[in-house]
Order: C-alpha cells, then sequence, then structure tokens
C-alpha cells in the first residue's frame, strides 16, 4: 500500500521539482527520514539536531505541490499516531486538565493550587518571555510537592515525567560528591543544553534542592536569567522547578497561629508567607542561600505548602482506596487517618508525614 503511492508523489515530484522551493523539501524530508531512522529502523538518532528536525511538519510546507499528494502524506503519517496541532505531539500544555487536577486531586493547598496554575498558564500563554519560568516549592515532607511537579509534567507532557521533554534530579543521588563539583557542572550544563535542543518546551526538577552545591547551582544560573541565549541556545521556553523542605517550619508556624486565632486556613494568603520563604531560603545553610539564583532574584514565585491536617488526611486515604478501584467507608476512612502520627503534641493538628505514607500504609486496613 505504501509503495502504491509513494510511487506516483515520487514521480510527481521529479516532474514538478522546478516550481518546489528545495529548502522547504529537504527540511520536510530530514524530518520524516530521521523519524523512520529513529522510529521503525530503530537508528541511533543524533541527540543534537536542529529543532526543524525535531518537530512535525505543519502549515503549507509545498506551495504549488498537488494538494492529492500532501494529504495523502499528512494522512499516512497521521496514521502512525505522530500528527498533532502544536507541531510537537510530546508536548500537550492541558491547562484545563492542569487546573482540574489541582483542585481534585490536591488536597489542602489552596495557595498552591492559585500559584502554580497561574504561574504555569501565564508562562504558556506568553511564548514571548523574558525569561524561563523558575518555582521553588517549599514545605514539610508529604504536603505534595512531588504530587504537585508530577500533576505539572502529566498535563504539559503527552507522557509525564517520562517525557524526552521532563528531567528529574534528585540532589543526593545524581550530585552526591562535593569532590566531584566541576565533573557535575558539565554535566548538569551538558544535560540541559542538550534537552533544550531537543524539546521547544521543557521541564527540569530539582528534588531536595536544599542539598545542591551552591556552586553547582550557579553553573546552570545563566540558563536561568534574562538572556537571549547562551552560547546561541535558547532557553527561555524552559521551566525549573526546585522542590525543598526549607521553610516547613515557618510555614506550620503561620498555620499553627490563624488556627489559634480562629481563622481559616483558606484565609491564609501568599502576602502571609512568601517574604518569609525568601527570607529563611537566604539564612538557611546550602545551595540556594549561598547561590547566585537567590542573589540575582530570579525564583519567579516562592509557593508554600501547607501542613495537612486531619480531614486531608482523610481525603488522601479515600484516593488512595480509589486509585486501587476500591471504595472504603467513612470508619475505614477514619481508621487511616487515626494511625498516623499529629504535632504539636498539644494540638495533635498537622500530619507529621502528610499524606506520604498513605498509600502504604491502607495495606493494614485491607480485608
Amino acid at each position: 500500500m505504501f509503495v502504491r503511492w509513494l510511487l506516483p508523489l515520487i514521480c510527481a515530484l521529479s516532474a514538478e521539482a522546478d516550481i518546489f522551493p528545495l529548502d522547504s523539501i529537504s527540511n520536510v524530508s530530514t524530518y520524516y527520514f530521521n523519524y523512520f531512522y529513529c522510529n521503525i529502523w530503530e537508528g541511533e538518532c543524533q541527540p543534537h539536531q536542529d529543532d526543524a528536525t525535531q518537530q512535525v511538519p505543519v502549515g503549507d510546507l509545498w506551495p504549488g505541490f498537488p494538494q492529492d499528494y500532501t494529504s495523502l502524506l499528512h494522512q499516512w503519517y497521521c496514521s502512525l499516531g505522530q500528527c498533532c496541532e502544536s507541531g510537537d505531539c510530546r508536548i500537550t500544555n492541558n491547562i484545563t486538565g492542569l487546573a482540574k487536577d489541582l483542585q481534585t486531586k490536591l488536597h489542602g493547598q489552596h495557595l498552591v493550587q492559585s500559584v502554580v496554575l497561574k504561574a504555569i498558564q501565564g508562562f504558556i500563554n506568553n511564548p514571548e518571555s523574558n525569561k524561563p519560568l523558575t518555582l521553588s516549592f517549599h514545605g514539610w515532607t508529604g504536603t505534595g510537592k512531588n504530587f504537585v511537579a508530577r500533576i505539572i509534567s502529566d498535563n504539559l507532557y503527552r507522557d509525564g515525567v517520562k517525557s524526552e521533554c521532563v528531567r528529574l534530579f534528585i540532589a543526593p543521588f545524581h550530585f552526591p560528591h562535593a569532590r566531584l563539583l566541576d565533573t557535575y557542572k558539565g554535566q548538569l550544563r551538558e544535560a540541559i543544553r542538550d534537552l533544550v535542543l531537543r524539546c521547544p518546551q521543557t521541564l527540569f526538577i530539582f528534588d531536595e534542592a536544599e542539598k545542591l552545591h551552591p556552586g553547582l547551582i550557579d553553573a546552570i544560573k545563566p540558563y536561568m536569567d534574562h538572556y537571549d541565549n547562551v552560547d546561541g541556545v535558547s532557553y527561555r521556553r524552559a521551566i525549573f522547578i526546585f522542590l525543598s523542605n526549607i521553610g516547613g517550619a515557618t510555614i506550620n508556624d503561620v498555620a499553627l497561629d490563624f488556627w489559634h486565632s480562629g481563622q481559616n486556613r483558606e484565609d491564609i494568603g501568599m502576602e502571609d508567607l512568601e517574604h518569609r520563604l525568601r527570607a529563611e531560603t537566604l539564612e538557611t545553610q546550602g545551595g540556594f542561600a549561598q547561590s547566585e539564583l537567590m542573589a540575582d532574584h530570579l525564583i519567579d514565585f516562592f509557593v508554600p505548602f501547607l501542613p495537612l491536617e486531619y480531614r486531608h488526611v482523610k481525603l488522601c486515604a479515600r484516593d488512595a482506596y480509589t486509585a486501587r478501584g476500591l471504595e472504603a467507608d467513612e470508619a475505614t476512612l477514619d481508621e487511616v487517618a487515626k494511625a498516623m502520627l499529629y504535632v504539636p503534641k498539644e494540638e495533635r493538628l498537622f500530619s507529621a508525614q502528610g499524606c506520604k505514607s498513605i498509600p502504604q500504609r491502607i495495606n493494614f486496613f485491607l480485608p
């Protein structure tokens, strides 16, 4: 079938080659050859191809070329599952899905729901942004920092955190030895540059960011700054997210003060926390405090994750049962929530582990 319509296509190209812009034909041909070579023949793909060879050709590719043949080629290529409106099928930018997931899957984090959605949506809708988007997530363990990073990945990219356009770095795992700092610098710069060349929109997640060496952060600081390009490469369509426990105690103190004063936690605003997080980050020992990233004010938003209460733990337990295709009654959810440790000692208000161990703990309550 393929040969049956490909031969007339080649003949048409030969007969009418003089009226076609050869550079356009070359670009499109390069793209399709790369696709065949990498995905069908399983050849060794080149990581530093020009952006034009990485994206699905769109629009009026060959002016004057018979529309029937163009449509036939387009229809065949779409049948392989590689066709999409954006021009790069790896990128979905599902802002509606992001809003829904933040609202329905994330519990007890009204500030995160608002700030993250507006920050991501604003960045996506502004292709002329003068710098990459840089977010810093702060809070206790189990409050949802990794979970939100995964939600963002799932809605901006077809393959989520497994996407070719997403890279996760875990500080103590990827950069464990201070004596190898210079080696890590080179590796990290190369990894970021390579991904930006491969994808028109990239996401970099740094977990346990407080354990990053300041020299390592400074090595990639130019990629987050207000530059048109760095060594000929533009990083303005990249998103950097740092996950950290820094400021967790400060966030908890503010939430506890609101509770003692009889105010709703939903009344806590960014003005109550963001400046405190910035100040505490500067005072903390570690990568952030000593890096130029802070000194040059390149972090766009310090996002606070509030400590989770008993009611939020119950919602997490409900979600964990639902994820396994099970239903749990209120009594069972209460049992799961009661099994968690709550602090401070007097108030027993906040879950010490957030919701982190809930998926494992429900095993004890299964029939």
